[in-house]
């Protein structure tokens, strides 16, 4: 098993989008900025969503036109459907990142929609962004969980990814929206969705903290295979459509367990953990973070 772990950082998007004080376009170029000096290289920098529904993100093109563009760092719009793809080829992402529900009821609470509509969406939107030459992920959310029908069926969550992979899909990321996945789940619906899309499609993990399950979720996805995972820096984040949908893993927890695990990642931990600070200052509250608490170990 491979050594690195890419890290997604999802703070400036999933991280913002749940908080109730909008930062400004500046602020979140900043954060962006301050992340990249930090030694991230995959970011989830905006949604294109209408403004009306996600507000925090109704600047998306004003950020995108902002950041810095930099050979090294790919910048991921998330889209829901063909409209957020037209806007976020126009904005210039570097990466397209489809959301689809796995259960009923998010789909419903989240789109409007039902379950096969989005995807059938998602479909049409991941053969547009592989046309136009960009890579393209999915994000099947409520993959463990659904605040809403309960348990999701795992062979429900794998018929959607591969219909997702053979639509062009070159990862696929299961989402924890409501953080109710244990380690067992986790490591027995991974290993099954690799059984069936194979080694040529990248998998990720998307968890949350909410009920103190996050970080062993996380380790169970590596001992699975896993070499992708979202997190947020601060620990900021959740989902506005879901109850009670709170807590990103943070960033610079994650750092400090893969770092001593051995793993590489290329990101400075005490950079974020700065990160982190700013964004607790910018949003006017705590982050949920314990790192920047307790302290790096050992101290340098």
């Amino acid at each position: 098993m491979s050594a690195d772990v890419t890290i997604v950082e999802v703070s400036a998007r999933d991280g913002l989008q749940n908080e109730s004080t909008l930062l400004s376009t500046g602020a979140k170029v900043s954060l962006i900025e301050q992340l990249i000096d930090a030694g991230v290289r995959r970011l989830e920098a905006v949604s294109f969503v209408h403004p009306k529904v996600v507000p925090a993100m109704a600047d998306a093109e004003a950020v995108m036109e902002a950041v810095p563009r930099r050979d090294d760092v790919s910048y991921i719009g998330l889209v829901l459907n063909p409209r957020g793809w037209a806007r976020a080829q126009a904005a210039g992402v570097d990466e397209v990142n489809v959301v689809a529900s796995a259960s009923e009821g998010f789909a419903q609470r989240n789109q409007n929609s039902s379950v096969e509509a989005i995807i059938a969406d998602a479909e049409e939107v991941i053969d547009a962004v592989t046309t136009a030459g960009l890579p393209v992920s999915i994000t099947l959310t409520t993959s463990f969980g659904c605040p809403f029908d309960g348990e999701v069926d795992p062979d429900v969550v794998i018929g959607l990814a591969k219909r997702a992979v053979r639509a062009g899909a070159q990862e696929i990321a299961l989402g924890d929206t409501i953080g109710v996945a244990v380690p067992s789940q986790v490591t027995s619906l991974f290993t099954a969705l690799r059984a069936e899309v194979g080694d040529a499609v990248r998998l990720r993990g998307h968890f949350h903290n909410t009920r103190n399950t996050g970080y062993a979720n996380a380790y169970a996805a590596l001992q699975a295979g896993v070499r992708v995972l979202d997190s947020s820096a601060g620990g900021i984040g959740g989902c506005p459509f879901a109850p009670n949908a709170t807590g990103n893993i943070a960033t610079e927890d994650l750092l400090y367990l893969l770092h001593r695990m051995g793993y590489s990642t290329g990101i400075d931990l005490d950079k974020v953990t700065g990160v982190a600070s700013f964004l607790a200052g910018e949003l006017q509250h705590d982050t949920p973070a314990l790192l920047g608490k307790a302290g790096n170990f050992p101290p340098r």
